[in-house]
């Protein structure tokens, strides 16, 4: 199916507005979809795949998991990992897709559960835009439906006054949609999914009628774990779901890796230094990070408080991007640890009360006696006051 029209879409000769009937040709985007940035790897896996495929799915699921996890086709084509993690992980998440269950991917803030939702959707149904994003304000509207109020004041209501939501929309298309932290949404405004994952069908009353899901269509939900206890889902509810738990990286090496990925992504659209000439630097936020995290050194014979803060991959991927950003404009290029400095206090000084204690003790008995650590000290030190 089209890529529904936008201001500006990730290929050349798309005009937006400059001024009085003036349009520009505009040749990129900031940040392309899935589907686009990496529409040569999903074609040249469409080409390859022999495999079976779901109705209206674009790829089968082995297919799908390759895209996710990476490897190497038979032409040579190499697949980028789009996600670092365990594969039994992906492959019940791709499985789930393919079953009439939901899929709700949970896990701590910052485990890629909105990037591997968006992959999933791109690689299944090529539109990962069908997208409700969830917050403490979403209407039972971005769900369900809403109406074009004009025309239904002109002429009552009608398919032509009324508007659909991005489910109802992947219902009668037969694609993925995705809802995005649905803890954050009320839980009657959630419940209202409860009959369309269960029947499969979102009734219209208002005008004696129904939409059913044509096959093809399912859902992928993501939560975070602190989200607990600010909506809940029903019980009712979690049973629609099949729940996959994102883990953490497992070692610094993954997590390293995955931080690695992911700037060097974001650099090349920031037209900011490689990455390989930061990779110590980022070994050491990485190394900070889970030393915090855990509550305790690497080498395990140091007991550390750990902050308030999730300290996530996702928030090291931010201070090391931001930290790239300085070297390349006010620095040699080169990511050292005064450009991260700032960055890490900023992730870990949450509380500015109880997380500065934290950080200065841990400045105090780990990184100022750590070898080859006393520029990062220095720099810690400095931004810290």
């Amino acid at each position: 199916m089209p890529v529904p029209e936008t201001i500006a879409q990730p290929r050349s000769g798309v005009e937006t507005d400059t001024g009085p009937g003036r349009p520009q040709t505009v040749t990129e985007v900031l940040r392309p979809h899935a589907e686009h940035a990496f529409a040569d790897e999903l074609a040249a896996l469409a080409a390859a795949d022999d495999r079976p495929r779901p109705a209206r799915w674009r790829l089968s699921p082995w297919a799908v998991a390759t895209y996710l996890l990476g490897g190497t086709l038979p032409d040579g084509t190499v697949i980028t990992p789009k996600y670092v993690g365990p594969r039994r992980i992906v492959e019940v998440a791709v499985t789930t897709l393919a079953t009439d269950r939901a899929l709700l991917l949970l896990g701590v803030p910052g485990t890629a559960k909105t990037w591997v939702s968006e992959h999933l959707a791109a690689a299944v149904s090529g539109d990962s835009t069908l997208l409700v994003q969830g917050t403490a304000g979403t209407p039972e509207e971005a769900i369900r439906y809403g109406w074009d109020y004009a025309r239904l004041l002109a002429h009552g209501p009608s398919r032509d006054a009324l508007v659909p939501s991005p489910v109802m929309r992947a219902m009668a298309q037969g694609m993925t949609a995705r809802v995005e932290e649905l803890t954050r949404i009320p839980a009657d405004v959630q419940d209202t999914l409860i009959t369309i994952l269960s029947e499969k069908t979102l009734p219209l009353p208002e005008l004696g009628q129904e939409v059913q899901a044509v096959p093809g269509f399912n859902l992928i939900a993501t939560a975070n774990d602190r989200d607990r206890g600010v909506n809940e889902l029903s019980s009712a509810l979690r049973r629609r779901f099949n729940t996959v738990v994102l883990p953490l990286p497992a070692t610094p090496e993954a997590e390293v890796d995955i931080v690695s990925r992911r700037v060097e992504q974001l650099g090349r659209s920031l037209a900011l230094p490689p990455v390989p000439a930061g990779v110590d630097e980022i070994r050491r936020v990485v190394t900070v990070f889970r030393e915090l995290r855990d509550g305790v050194t690497t080498d395990g014979r140091t007991r550390v408080k750990s902050p308030s803060g999730t300290l996530s991959t996702a928030e090291a991927i931010s201070v090391v991007t931001g930290g790239l950003a300085l070297a390349a404009h006010f620095g040699d290029g080169v990511l050292r640890p005064a450009d991260i400095a700032a960055g890490i206090l900023g992730a870990v000084v949450r509380d500015p009360a109880a997380d500065r204690v934290v950080w200065q003790e841990y400045l105090e008995t780990v990184v100022r006696e750590r070898d080859g650590w006393k520029d990062f000290y220095r720099a810690c030190r400095e931004v810290s006051g």
